[in-house]
């Protein structure tokens, strides 16, 4: 039986891991700001974006490895504090790498037509596109690394350690900003050495994952022909089905929060910064979230695994019923601290009147979004660890396809209000639809 310390003991590092990530644009910003003018800031922010879009197509690698690994976990034996890593495991890890490494290998291959196509979309001047180039080219090189870095998470949560994953984000975080600092301001790279500074801290990162695996689960080497066999038979076709599913997941969300940002800025410029507050204010809810989602991909995976064995579907009932509590409380908190402190909290982001003054008429959406996205997101996590890719492909899809409706059919009549109901319209799709398949196939 899943108890609550046993969610806690997996969801606190995650939350702790995801706390730290926006410190490291901050810092960056911050590192830019102070040596040079508004086109290398802008120029370095075009650039993250060049990878958020990039790398956001292969979150399949740390999704569907988590839950085939969670899986198998539940079906090992696991003795006093002894891990024992199973064969499945193992080849689930050996497959999630060597994917990993393909998939950065078609992004070296394609990496100029990326950057040209995108840079010709995106308008912006030829001094803060050269600037995004030159990050570009060299954060590049990071690919391998930070592809392999999302087969490790995955892995990780599927045999049920959140504090691996968390120190290995730490520690990435914390050296991309000394070296970003580093080689930023002490060399004469400049504003480049930031991108320089995300190079070394991927593969820092990718070193210590690497360590713990062999130190703390006992793969010390995985051999060509291991790797062969792992990458041939029905496991691999599963894993790739899963993850194709999920891919196409991807681009779905990639649909509702680039329109999202996308459209807010047709709407002028204090539009676009109060969307993007509300926004951050969002995300700095989903670090808390997602930190019980992942909780859930890791539990319910594991029951899956068990149940495979012993037959015994109530396990997965019990496990699914006892994180939703969890996840509805987190929303609950986070509707209450919106409710009360939502219009402080944007005044701690910015103190433009304009940008306050119409940051007013959301902050009712602020509130009403943490409930019903805590449900969307911990359905996530349960689908993650039940493997199941069709449904939460489809979920987005109706998602996604809900979204634009919306918006087109309701901005001709409410403005900008249009892209909060689409927005929110997008959550109760998921909720909905997840929520009656799992009803359909599993009862709850």
């Amino acid at each position: 039986m899943t108890t609550n310390r046993e969610i806690l003991r997996l969801a606190v590092p995650s939350i702790l891991a995801n706390i730290t990530i926006p410190l490291v644009g901050i810092v960056d910003t911050a590192i830019v700001g102070h040596l040079s003018n508004a086109a290398a800031i802008g120029g370095i922010a075009i650039g993250t974006m060049l990878f958020d879009l990039l790398y956001w197509n292969f979150g399949f690698l740390r999704v569907g490895t988590s839950g085939l690994t969670a899986q198998a976990y539940g079906q090992t034996a696991v003795s006093g504090e002894r891990l024992a890593v199973s064969g499945e495991c193992r080849k689930i890890l050996t497959q999630s790498t060597m994917i990993a490494l393909m998939a950065a290998m078609f992004i070296w291959a394609i990496q100029w037509l990326f950057v040209t196509a995108v840079l010709a979309i995106v308008p912006c001047s030829e001094e803060v596109a050269q600037v995004a180039r030159d990050y570009f080219f060299v954060r590049i090189w990071a690919a391998p690394a930070t592809l392999m870095l999302f087969a490790f998470k995955g892995w990780f949560i599927g045999m049920q350690d959140t504090v691996s994953p968390m120190a290995v984000d730490i520690l990435v975080n914390v050296v991309n900003i000394a070296a970003s600092y580093g080689l930023a301001v002490y060399t004469p790279l400049g504003v480049v050495g930031v991108a320089w500074g995300t190079l070394i801290a991927q593969f820092t990162g990718l070193l210590l994952a690497v360590l713990i695996v062999v130190f703390k689960y006992r793969i010390v080497h995985i051999g060509l022909r291991e790797i062969i066999a792992a990458m041939r038979g029905p496991e691999l076709k599963r894993m790739m089905a899963l993850n194709g599913n999920l891919f196409i997941r991807s681009l779905c969300f990639m649909v509702v929060y680039v329109g999202f940002t996308s459209l807010a800025g047709t709407y002028g410029d204090t539009e676009l910064a109060v969307s993007s507050v509300l926004m951050k204010l969002f995300m700095f809810f989903s670090f808390f979230v997602d930190g019980f989602a992942y909780a859930g991909e890791a539990l319910v995976g594991k029951a899956f695994g068990k149940s495979a064995i012993s037959h015994q579907p109530s396990d997965i009932k019990a496990v699914v019923r006892t994180l939703f509590n969890w996840s509805i409380g987190v929303g609950v908190v986070f509707t209450v601290l919106y409710a009360v402190w939502g219009k402080a909290m944007v005044g701690m982001m910015t103190d433009d009147i304009a940008v306050l003054a119409a940051t007013d008429k959301y902050i009712g959406w602020l509130i009403a979004m943490p409930i019903v996205s805590a449900l969307a997101f911990m359905w996530d996590g349960v689908y993650v660890g039940a493997t199941a890719g069709v449904p939460i492909r489809n979920a987005m899809i109706w998602a996604a396809v809900g979204f634009v409706v919306l918006y087109v059919a309701t901005f001709q009549f409410v403005g900008p209000q249009a892209l909060y109901i689409a927005y929110f319209a997008h959550l109760i799709a998921r909720v909905i639809y997840l929520t009656i398949i799992w009803k359909r196939k599993y009862g709850l």
